[in-house]
């Protein structure tokens, strides 16, 4: 294998390192072709990668409800292993974008020859997100569609392609995704919860809504510490709502505004949130 070199980029493809300019796949990708795969993003701070439990185990949801064979060899102490190799490589380990992609391998058409995966994982430097509030809408074009796809990523990517090219011609920070019944399900890119009267509200996932990383990791964390409840709301519920915040593997990130409408913003429980995440 030829030495490596700091002027490029490298990836890791099914557990091999290469540059990045070096991957090649054929038109007949089943990823390319049908989307028959998904995908986790994940954050690597200071060398160590969050919520790596919580990404295994939607990783293990996905590839059960997908029929895929993941590889023995391919175990979370691997992965955590080879995320925190390729984030040196890159030199990219105080803070660092992974994707990490999985697919069904082989070709054929809607039938698969194979349930077993090829695997790829890319890693990017990225500054540290921002945490400050944000104006958001009511997305317009598209509706959140419960399926046994929509708690992973991968299949239901169309939906956030769509409300995000909304979101950017109305030049705003996000949009509230709704169901088709109008109640509120996610943000484009995020999970949202709201607090009122010492209650931890979410939507629940018959609203077809991402399950996401920071969503189990709060939901987790918050037993026994807050109530919380899970269910199907109007979004007049958030205007009511003493906070009303954003959460995905970046962080959680205040709303202070939906359509134009401000919201109550008592930041206090916002910090009491982001120690139960981080602490």
């Amino acid at each position: 294998m030829a030495s490596f070199n700091s002027n490029y980029v490298y990836i890791t493809y099914n557990g091999q390192f290469l540059q990045e300019a070096a991957l090649q796949l054929p038109v007949t990708n089943r990823a390319f072709q049908y989307n028959d795969g998904f995908f986790e993003t994940l954050v690597v701070e200071q060398g160590k990668v969050r919520f790596l439990a919580e990404h295994w185990e939607r990783m293990q949801e996905a590839a059960s409800i997908l029929g895929l064979e993941v590889p023995k060899d391919l175990t979370i102490d691997k992965l955590e292993e080879t995320i925190q190799a390729l984030v040196l490589k890159n030199e990219c380990a105080s803070l660092a974008r992974i994707k990490l992609k999985v697919w069904r391998t082989g070709e054929g058409l809607y039938t698969p020859q194979t349930d077993a995966v090829d695997w790829l994982l890319t890693a990017h430097g990225m500054e540290s997100p921002s945490l400050i509030t944000m104006a958001v809408g009511i997305c317009q074009t598209v509706q959140t569609l419960l399926s046994r796809f929509s708690t992973f990523k991968g299949p239901n990517s169309l939906l956030y392609v769509m409300a995000s090219r909304e979101k950017k011609k109305r030049q705003l920070e996000d949009l509230v995704l709704l169901t088709a019944s109008g109640h509120v399900a996610e943000l484009t890119y995020s999970n949202i919860f709201w607090l009122k009267d010492n209650i931890l509200y979410t939507p629940s996932l018959d609203t077809g809504c991402l399950n996401g990383v920071m969503r189990r990791h709060l939901l987790k964390k918050a037993v026994g510490k807050w109530t919380v409840k899970e269910g199907v709301y109007a979004p007049q519920a958030l205007h009511l709502a003493d906070l009303v915040f954003a959460s995905n593997v970046m962080g959680l990130r205040p709303i202070e505004s939906i359509e134009g409408k401000p919201l109550t913003l008592q930041l206090p429980l916002l910090e009491e949130m982001r120690a139960l995440a981080f602490g």
